[in-house]
């Protein structure tokens, strides 16, 4: 997820797409993690990259 900043200072969540402009999903969490720490080093914009789990992921555990 990418966090922006508004006009105002107010934070805005932005979803990461693929290039079928899916919501990005990533099943293996070390690599989530580390294109995260990619993310944050080589943003020059000052936005800020954060994982965050998927709700299928939480419902499909909720089933279990």
């Amino acid at each position: 997820m990418k966090i922006m900043t508004d006009a105002n200072g107010k934070p805005v969540h932005v979803l990461l797409t693929d290039g079928l402009s899916q919501i990005l999903h990533i099943t293996n969490q070390k690599k989530a993690m580390e294109m995260v720490k990619v993310f944050n080093e080589n943003s020059d914009s000052g936005w800020r990259y954060e994982l965050r789990p998927s709700p299928c992921d939480i419902n499909d555990k909720k089933k279990k």
